[in-house]
């Protein structure tokens, strides 16, 4: 059971895997969802202060370095555009808006992102956090819903 909890742990901390494959995982290997639901959680919210700190000075000292340059300047403008998108989309409902963002389990729209996101945007760290948060615990549940009725990649490979 430990190894199991250990591996949600660490897998809800990847980025674009995250929860969305965390508690699938800790549910089709006998892991009582409550305590599967707890472990992922932490474990997407871990990396949120630091990617929100330190995502975008990375990105920026990177752009010009020669084998990861065009890659980091990639992700440093695409977020820049679809934050600034989101932005005039929302106006001020940002913190909604990214909250739903991250709430979505699809890859690509989590706390990782999220908070890459927010960071370009020059939001706030407390409303950051705490709309990551938000959006985390919503994901959780429809993952956990999910989980419970079998519908995941996991129990269908297990199945």
């Amino acid at each position: 059971m430990f190894v199991h909890a250990l591996i949600v742990f660490l897998v809800s901390m990847v980025p674009l895997i995250e929860l969305r494959g965390a508690i699938p995982y800790g549910v089709a290997f006998g892991l009582p969802l409550g305590l599967t639901y707890v472990i992922a959680i932490v474990g997407n919210m871990l990396p949120v202060p630091f990617i929100y700190f330190f995502a975008r000075k990375v990105l920026v000292w990177g752009k010009d370095k020669p084998v990861i340059g065009k890659f980091f300047t990639f992700c440093l403008e695409k977020g820049e555009r679809a934050g600034k998108k989101l932005q005039e989309k929302a106006g001020r409902g940002l913190f909604w808006a990214l909250l739903i963002f991250v709430g979505i389990p699809l890859p690509g729209t989590g706390a990782w992102t999220g908070t890459l996101g927010a960071s370009l945007l020059d939001m706030g760290f407390k409303k950051s956090v705490l709309a990551c948060m938000g959006g985390v615990l919503l994901a959780g549940c429809i993952m956990g819903a999910l989980s419970v009725l079998g519908v995941s990649a996991f129990g269908a490979i297990t199945a």
